[in-house]
Formats: structure tokens, sequence, C-alpha cells
């Protein structure tokens, strides 16, 4: 059991404001805020596992923070990482940088890819997927014409998105073009506060399998490592009068505001320990945190950067981003390497097709015999999906036949039911419309009592 690490990050100031109230002190692994009024004494104070101010580079950042959990994933833990905070406080710029100063996605591929070239010991197989939650609507950024999918769990995958686009990729250089290709596709727009606001959240994901090179008897030797990376780049909680979102925007806030809010119930949760006593955890009160359930309680390293801005008038938002650190930093996950000794991992269910391709293709070049291995790769990996992708389609037609067929027979015996009702009505009104039958019957009535003599006499006679 480990804790899962959080850190602080302040971004500067939007703007200096003319008097300042209170001011926020950065520490190495402490942040706190004083009051002018009483600066001796901190308003609030906060400790984490580290505490970055505004001049501190992204990759200081993840040098310090974030990559022993990348490193993590290589070696087949699932790992996740994720930036927290309001809008504009600097999350994306985290997590996606710009040219001079990578963000922490871009550095975590390139090293990535830096450890498996140096591992001479074990081959890769590396597939990547990109997508957005958008108005709790998921859409694959890689196949942009893929949108509103649906979450399945098996015990055999875990929780997965069905249908979502995976590429096999060789090179930091594919990722990254893979990765601008999705990121063109994301919902973003303008509001008081940002003229490039995140509207949606996206998660990168980087699947990692891999396998000893060396082959012997032992049955060990025949397990497949695969591991989980999860990128996550949230979109900013906001306020309505403060962001002057309507229309589309404000839709849009609604829907982001509601997610944060259940994954903050969900770390509330688990910081209380409600998960090991078997509380209720609403981790499927949103697709965010049900996709991020195996990183926020389970089985991962989980590393979260959460982001503030010092503004005076953002000192609630602050206050509340550190709020959510806080219990963040007491809920504890069990990570475990992930190996995989039947035909469940790609790798080795690929095996003898890719060998038997580069017996067939050894006349041709080198690099030509990479690329068109690579190539034979994702389409059967894009195959595999496919066939899923109509396997789950099927499945979900069968169940809606089922559907209409219960349906139909409800509607045939609601049916047969108002008919009896119709004919009973029919019945009754003409029954009733019947003139009443005259008695014919005669009736005999005698208002006295019989003599005993004329009784006597009828019985004698």
């Amino acid at each position: 059991m480990e804790k899962i690490s959080v850190a602080v990050r302040v971004r500067p100031p939007i703007k200096q404001e003319v008097q300042k109230a209170n001011q926020w002190t950065v520490g190495e692994k402490s942040i706190a805020l004083y009051s002018a009024i009483n600066p001796a004494v901190p308003v609030h104070s906060y400790v984490f596992d580290h505490v970055f101010g505004s001049q501190v580079k992204n990759a200081d950042l993840y040098k310090i923070h974030i990559k022993e959990v990348i490193m993590s994933a290589v070696r087949g833990f699932n790992s996740t990482v994720f930036a927290y905070g309001q809008t504009s406080s600097g999350k994306t710029y985290t997590m996606q940088g710009s040219a001079l100063d990578p963000g922490i996605i871009h550095l975590a591929i390139q090293d990535v890819f830096s450890t498996i070239y140096s591992t001479a010991s074990r081959e890769f197989l590396i597939r990547v997927s990109y997508l957005e939650i958008y108005n709790e609507e998921i859409n694959d950024l890689l196949a942009p014409e893929n949108r509103k999918l649906r979450m399945h769990e098996n015990l055999e995958r875990g929780i997965y998105v069905a249908g979502l686009r995976e590429e096999i990729v060789s090179s930091p250089e594919q990722v990254l073009e893979f990765l601008a290709f999705g990121e063109s596709h994301r919902h973003f727009g303008e509001t008081n506060m940002n003229l490039y606001s995140s509207r949606s959240h996206t998660i990168f994901r980087m699947v990692i399998e891999s396998r000893d090179k060396v082959n012997n008897s032992d049955a060990s030797s025949d397990a497949v490592r695969v591991s989980t990376l999860n990128m996550v780049d949230l979109a900013g909680s906001e306020r309505i009068s403060k962001t002057g979102s309507g229309g589309v925007r404000l839709k849009e806030g609604t829907h982001i505001n509601k997610s944060l809010m259940t994954l903050g119930t969900v770390i509330n949760k688990l910081s209380e320990g409600a998960g090991r006593h078997g509380g209720h955890i609403p981790f499927r009160d949103s697709k965010l945190t049900r996709i991020l359930q195996p990183a926020l309680g389970g089985n991962a390293k989980t590393a979260i950067i959460c982001t503030i801005t010092p503004d005076e008038i953002h000192l609630d938002e602050s206050r509340g981003t550190l709020q959510f650190a806080n219990r963040a930093n007491k809920v504890t996950t069990c990570a475990q390497v992930n190996e995989i000794l039947t035909d469940a991992a790609l790798l080795k269910r690929q095996k003898t097709e890719i060998e038997e391709l580069r017996q067939k293709l050894q006349g041709s070049q080198s690099g030509d015999l990479e690329q068109e291995v690579l190539k034979l790769r994702n389409d059967l990996l894009k195959f595999e999906l496919d066939k899923e992708r109509l396997a789950l389609e099927l499945e979900e037609e069968k169940k809606a036949q089922v559907e209409r067929e219960r349906r139909i027979k409800e509607q045939e015996q609601r049916i047969e039911n108002l008919s009896t009702m119709v004919v009973s009505s029919a019945w009754d009104d003409r029954e009733r419309a019947k003139p009443a039958k005259k008695n014919n019957r005669r009736e005999t009535w005698c208002p006295h009592q019989l003599s005993s003599g004329f009784a006597s006499e009828t019985n004698t006679s």
C-alpha cells in the first residue's frame, strides 16, 4: 500500500492586484496563506509531497514528481498522472507544455522510448489511444467519427471503452503525431477567464506490453507484462459569474463541474477509508471517475499535480483545490506488476504471425521490413478492434431485440385486455338496452288462513 503522490504548482499571477489582503507563501513541501492583518500567523497551511513555485519549469516538475511513476509503467505497473485545478490555473500547460517548455506528456513519451531502447533483455509492444469526455460523452480523438462510445468491464480487461481506436507505435515521433492529431479535434472554447479554455477532459493512454527475450523451459518466462499509462488533462472547474458562460459554454461548464464534483466526492470517500470498510464510493456517477477507478483506489501508481493561481480574486477556488489535494494525499493504492500467462496479451498473440511475416520479407531492406511489419501489426490490431466492436454491437442488438419482443408481448397483452373490456362493456350496454320482460306468471294470493274443515275435505278428496 502506498499513498497517491500529490504536488501543488502555483502559476504566475494573472494580474497584479492593487491591494493584496492575503499572500501565499511557498516552501519546498508546504504552502501557507498569510493575512495582511496578522502576517505572523498563517490563515491556512498545507503540506504535500512537493510544492512548486511560479518559476519552476515543466522539466523540473517532471523530474522531481512524475518521472518515477512513468518509469513504473515500463516495469509493468499501471500508472496515472493528472492535473487538477480551476480553469486558467495552468493544467493544460503543465500536461502539454509549449515548444520551449515541453509538458509532462511529451517528456513522458520521450522517457518511455528512451528506456525501452536501452532495455536489451526485453521486447516491447506499445499501443496508444486518445479520448475525450465532452458533456459526459466519450469521443475518440484518434478517430473523430467514433463518438458516444460506451464503457464495459470484464475480468480480463477490467474497465475499458469499447470501440476506442488503438495505434501500435514504434517511436516517440509517431506518438507525438497521433497526440497532435487528437489535440486538433479536442473541444476548446473562449471564456472571460481563458481565451483557449479546455471544454473536455482528455485521457492519453499508452498500453505497454513486454516479455523476456530469453527462451527457456521456465513457465514464468512465458509471462507478458501489460501495464497502462494514463495521462489525464482535466478541464478546469469554473464559476459562471467569472467565466461569463452562456449557451453552449454554460452547458459545457455544467458538465465539467458535475464530473469534477463527483471526482471530489470519490477522493473524499477514499481518504476516509470508505473503500476498505465496504462503504459505497460513487465511481459510476461520472464517466471520468469510472475510467479512473483503478487509478484512484486500485492497482496503480498515481501522481496528481494540483494547480492554483495566487490572485486574490481566486482565493476561494485556490483554497478548494488545496483541500482536494490534501484529501487526495491520504488516499492509498496497491500497485502490482501485471503479468499475463494466457493469450490475452496482444504481444503474445501476434508473435507467431510476426515471425512468419519476417521470414517472408527477409529479402526486403531492413527499414522497409520494419515498416511493413508495423503496418501489418496495426492492421491486425484494427481487425481485432473491429471484431470486438461488431461483437458488442451484435450483443446490443440482441438485447434490443429481446426488449422489442418483450414490449410487443406487453402491447399484445394490453390490446387483449382492452378488447376483453370493450366486449364486456358492449354486452353490458346491450343488456341494459333490452326492454324489461312482462311477467306472465299468475300469482295465487290468499289473504286468510285455510279453515281446518276445508283442509281436511281437501285431504279426503
